[in-house]
Formats: structure tokens, sequence, C-alpha cells
């Protein structure tokens, strides 16, 4: 086998190279200026975008190759989770080792190997076209896994405001479960935190007429919520999911009523919801049972969906002709950036497998790295006319 056919477009190479760029949340380890060393050297115009200040400092980069319609861009992040005791890796997490045709490292499929596979299947499509007749771009944050300030919503303001907003985006979030071809996501759940604070009065528990009890009102409060189910979802999504994570009273005694009372939930909601309505229903429903509650409520993602069409299907195509699977279109799963992007142009996420995602010796198969440079560089013949 050649080298190129080992490492088509340089996927491989830049894979590790990134793995090997400590990027954990907030550092950066190079890992934007790697990639944009990269980029320059096949003919992007490259604009580094670092946002915020101090400890919130974020580097992003945009790159375009071309000006011409239509515009397509691929969004990632370099950024990483810690990786918790390096004592339980087999494989050092920043050191991109290969064993046995596996590529191991801290963002091997969460997701360098992915951006690493963006720029391959350019390069890929570049030497069989040539001129490209529409643009090119890159989106990408080191400011995902962390609180998603100064990241994508930043850039894609600037873009905006430069007139970047791509045609359509991809994402390559690692959106297959088990095997390549799995699954493409064509939307997202809206993600909804909300802290209740219900006061009481203190008081011994033998005179309760004396106080009033907020973890008796909390329960009420809470049996409320979850007594029925949000609905029954929707043409592409599952029913919204409203769930308590947390009761928290604090008392050390039996003989106290406590004199406060709070609650932590989260609501994943499909598109019959917004999160204003939901914010709205959570505030009566607290009213009505404790006057005197506090609901503090974060909204960090509204629900989304791209419908299907000429560029979902080509992506769709483009994984069947690699893999020889059809996609599943899902709206499942947490959050990502794609929530942000969203707002601007359709989007679509499809990437590697995501089940050594955040765990220790994460890994992506070198035959799925090539196989996913494969599906985009087929993806931008298709669309790219």
């Amino acid at each position: 086998m050649t080298d190129t056919q080992q490492d088509p477009g340089g996927v491989v190479t830049l894979a590790r190279d990134l793995i090997r760029c400590p990027s954990v949340t907030p550092d950066d380890g190079c890992a934007i200026k790697t990639l944009a060393a990269v980029l320059e050297r096949i003919g992007f115009s490259v604009t580094m975008l670092p946002f915020g200040e101090g400890s919130a400092h974020t580097p992003n980069l945009f790159a375009r190759l071309g000006t011409a319609q239509p515009h397509i861009c691929f969004a990632g992040h370099t950024d990483v989770v810690p990786v918790g005791d390096a004592a339980q890796w087999c494989h050092d997490p920043f050191g991109g080792e290969i064993h046995d045709g596996i590529l191991f490292g801290r963002g091997a499929c969460d997701m360098k190997g992915g951006i690493a596979a963006f720029v391959a299947a350019v390069r890929l499509y570049l030497h069989k076209v040539g001129t490209p007749p529409g643009s090119i771009s890159l989106l990408i944050t080191g400011d995902e896994e962390g609180p998603a300030t100064n990241g994508t919503v930043r850039v894609l303001e600037w873009m905006a405001e430069h007139d970047q907003i791509p045609d359509f985006c991809v994402v390559g979030e690692p959106t297959n479960p088990a095997g390549m071809g799995e699954m493409i996501k064509i939307g997202r759940r809206g993600s909804l935190n909300a802290r209740i604070v219900v006061p009481g009065t203190q008081g011994h528990v033998a005179y309760p007429h004396r106080a009033d009890n907020p973890v008796h009102r909390l329960l009420a409060l809470l049996n409320e919520l979850t007594a029925a189910p949000l609905d029954g979802g929707s043409d592409w999504f599952e029913a919204s999911s409203l769930q308590v994570t947390s009761l928290d009273v604090g008392n050390t005694a039996t003989n106290v009523i406590p004199a406060q009372a709070e609650a932590r939930l989260n609501i994943r909601f499909n598109d019959l919801h917004t999160g204003a309505d939901l914010a709205g229903w959570l505030r009566t429903v607290a009213a009505r049972h404790a006057p005197r509650a506090r609901v503090d409520i974060s909204i960090s993602g509204e629900s989304f969906l791209t419908e299907p069409g000429v560029a979902v299907e080509a992506l769709r195509a483009s994984v069947r002709a690699v893999t020889g699977h059809v996609p599943r279109l899902d709206t499942g799963g947490g959050t990502s950036d794609a929530r942000f992007i969203a707002r601007y142009c359709p989007v679509a996420e499809f990437g590697l497998v995501g089940a050594s995602m955040h765990k220790t010796d994460e890994h992506v198969s070198l035959t799925d790295l090539r196989q996913l440079t494969a599906i985009y560089t087929g993806f931008l013949e298709k669309v790219m006319h």
C-alpha cells in the first residue's frame, strides 16, 4: 500500500500532530496555531480570532479558500476534556501513538480526528478539481468543552459582520455510536437548567404549626412538574424530558424543620417548546406551591432542525458510497456548537465513532479516519458545483 493510501490527504499525520498539542480547556497547547499553519500552506486565508480576557481568553480561527458560492463550512473544536488519572491510560494521552491500526490520544475522536479529516478532504478535493467553483471555510474554536462563551458564538458574530456566513455547515462531532455510517444529526434538543430555592420558617419538628416546612412545598412543586410527560414527541424529535438532578436541604439535625430547600433540574426539550415557554411554566408552578421561591434558569440552547434537503442528501449519499450504510437522520443526544450555527445557516453533524470520547485511552481506528476523509471529499464533490 502506498503512502497516499496509508495517509490520504495527510489525515493521520495531522491528527497525530493535533493530539500532541495538550489543548485541555482552556489551554490551547498550540493546536490552533498548528492547524493555521497547515491551512495557510494549502492556500486558505486564515484569520485568528481570539476572544475574551484572562482565564476566559479563547483562541479561535476562521479560514476560507475562495470567495464564490456555494460556500461550504466545516466546523469543530480543538479543545479537549481533561485526561483524568493519566496513570490509568495505557497510552500517552498526548502522544498520538498508533498500535495495531488504532490511533490513541485525548481528542482522537472528539474531535481532532474530525478536524484532520476536514483538512485532508480539502487537499484531496483540490488535487482533483484544481480551483473549486465555490468556497470552503473552517470555523475552529478552542472553547467547546468549556463554557462556550468566547468560541463559536463570537466567531459567528464576526462572520456575520464580515459577510462570511456559509450556505451550509458540517460539524465534525463524533455522531456514530458504534460504527461509521450509522447516523447524521440534523438537529438537537434544547437544554434548560433550573435551580429552585424554596424558603421556609425553621422550627422544632414537634411544633410544626410554628414553622413552614420548605421541603414539603418543594416536594409538592416537583411532583407537579414530573407528574405528566411534557409531550409525546414530534416528527423529528423524541419526547421532551425533565429530570430532577439534585435535592439539597443541608440539615444535619433530625428534630429541626429546615429554613430552606433547594432542587436542581434539567429539561431536554424538542421543537414543541421554547426555553422561554418552559421557564414561564416552571415559575408558574413554583409560585403555586411556594410563592416565595426563587427560580434561577439558564437556557444553554434552543432546539433546532435542519430539514433534509440537497446538502443533507449529498452528505448522506457520500456516507453510503463510502461505508455501504444509509445513515439514520437523528436529533437525539446532548448539545453541541451546532446549536449556535443553526441560528445563521443550515447545519448537519457527522463525524467519527464516539464510543471512546472522554474516556481513558480515547482512540480512533485509522480505517475510520480514512473513511471520514473520503466521506467529506465525496460530499464536497457533490455540493460544490
